[in-house]
Order: structure tokens, then sequence, then C-alpha cells
């Protein structure tokens, strides 16, 4: 196993790693769901899209 050494020339892509921190959340909710889709009412859950919005709008 080869993992880049502290502080070398690894570059983090921030805005990747935040997606693919998401699918996860979107794959562990699947997978608990009882019914065979997530409603899209769970997936904005999931996703915190209400709690993104008041951020943005600041309220």
């Amino acid at each position: 196993m080869h993992v880049a050494p502290v502080g070398g020339t690894a570059v983090q892509d921030h805005v990747a790693l935040a997606e693919i921190e998401l699918c996860g959340e979107l794959i562990i909710a699947a997978s608990a769901a009882h019914e065979d889709r997530l409603s899209l009412g769970r997936i904005d859950e999931v996703l915190k899209v209400a709690q993104e919005r008041e951020d943005a709008s600041g309220e």
C-alpha cells in the first residue's frame, strides 16, 4: 500500500471530497430505508438542503 507522505505533494480537491461524503450519506440512508426508494424529502434531509438554504439566506 502506498501512502502519500505527510506534507508531501498530495493535492486535495475539497469539492470532490464533499461530493464523495454526500454520496456516502445517501448510500447509508438508502441501505437503511424500509422503502424501495428514498423520498425526495428524505434525500433533501440527508443532503441538508433546508439547512444550506437557511445558511445562504442568513436566517
